[in-house]
């Protein structure tokens, strides 16, 4: 494909384009999840506690939390084609850094790295948004997200096998192989992109508090859509560990396996952007967060079964689904031309809440094994029932 030359807002993306960034999002967030099914052999290889290795999700996810509240927003201000190219040389490296790594201190660091540069997928959601015609925008975003959720949900299909068979660290070497493969790809059909704010970096971090008071409506559809992907990742980063007991007795592999159910999922819930503009954010976001609590109730209820497993994973990503595209499209479409800002308001919060779910999780499963999973994730998601309560009621 070659090379769009000049975009117009609302005037339409090539659908090949589009493509090719729904691939590349899927590539890029992978690396954010690659380690959830190999945190056992990470932790048996380098001789780490199981605390001590659940932390490294939680280092990857603040990372890209502020990757996402310093980085997104230059995508407003500088060419986008650079700021991706910057991001996938740091990730190139920062993915090495892991393959290579011996303590917990390099872990952690490599880890946190790689969170801060793997925001290139919030960078191409607003460029879609803000190029694509009007009536294609929540299609061509949802498939955008699509590839966003198969690379998350992939990525443990991907881990599980490639580490039970030639070890954890050759995920990371293939990961940076594949970075290295979009970087060109990027290159040669990213198109300029004539920014949209004038002004210093500061200036700009400044205005995204003032579109935050501007728009109140985007706390409202971030913090609720946060806490369900808190709710989603606290599931996963805790699954390594309870398909290791009774009755399964499963290695990285059968983990990873499930990914393909979560897949299933999210390819279930990819049209639901058509659903937005019919039924509005509000019923299509109801709708996802129940589906969240009935998944958390399932595998509650039936924890020593497959089937109740397996179940619950393709619910959750159902809904987690509805959630990210119903919140994430109306966030941006408060303020178009500032739509990388709008972004960073949505994706800082959805993954300082995914940060917070992977600790609570973690640390419920410490104390109280997979019922504590299963208490950390209803409470999440109840609690994003109960924000949205309270800002309907005040009117935001």
């Amino acid at each position: 494909m070659q090379k769009v030359d000049c975009l117009k807002p609302n005037e339409g993306i090539p659908s090949a384009l589009v493509a090719l960034l729904a691939v590349m999002a899927g590539v890029s967030v992978a690396n954010l999840y690659y380690c959830q099914p190999l945190l056992n052999l990470i932790r048996e290889d380098i001789g780490l506690t199981e605390f001590q290795v659940n932390l490294m999700p939680v280092f990857t996810q603040i990372g890209y939390a502020l990757g996402l509240l310093f980085i997104i927003p230059m995508g407003d201000l500088y060419n986008r084609r650079t700021t991706i190219l910057t991001c996938f040389g740091a990730l190139f490296f920062s993915l090495l850094t892991i393959a290579f790594s011996s303590n917990v201190m390099l872990l952690l660091v490599s880890s946190f790295v790689t969170g801060v540069f793997s925001v290139a997928p919030q960078i191409f959601i607003p460029f879609v948004s803000q190029f694509s015609r009007v009536e294609e925008k929540e299609r061509k975003v949802g498939l955008i997200l699509s590839g966003l959720l198969v690379g998350i949900l992939g990525s443990r299909v991907a881990s599980g096998y490639v580490g039970d068979i030639f070890g954890w660290r050759a995920m990371y070497e293939i990961a940076a192989g594949l970075i290295a493969i979009s970087a060109m790809i990027v290159l040669k059909t990213f198109p300029y992109v004539e920014p949209t704010f004038n002004g210093r970096f500061v200036k700009l971090m400044s205005s995204i508090f003032q579109l935050v008071k501007e728009n109140p409506k985007a706390i409202t559809y971030s913090v609720r859509s946060g806490l369900i992907f808190g709710s989603l990742l606290g599931m996963w980063v805790c699954m390594a560990f309870r398909m290791k007991e009774a009755p399964f007795f499963q290695g990285s592999d059968v983990v990873g396996l499930l990914g393909l159910c979560g897949i299933a999922g999210a390819l279930t819930a990819s049209n639901a952007g058509k659903y937005i503009s019919r039924y509005g954010v509000e019923k299509v976001n109801a709708w996802g967060v129940t589906f969240v609590v009935l998944a958390w109730i399932i595998m509650g209820l039936f924890q020593n079964y497959y089937v109740g497993i397996i179940a619950g994973v393709i619910i959750i990503d159902i809904g987690m689904q509805c959630v990210q595209l119903g919140n994430q499209s109306a966030t941006m479409k408060l303020c178009p031309q500032a739509s990388s800002r709008m972004n960073t308001i949505f994706m800082v919060t959805f993954f300082f809440g995914g940060s917070f779910g992977t600790f609570l999780a973690g640390t419920m499963w410490s104390k109280f094994g997979w019922y504590g999973t299963v208490a950390a994730g209803l409470s999440l998601a109840f609690a994003s029932i109960v924000f949205t309560l309270i800002r309907r009621l005040n009117n935001k």
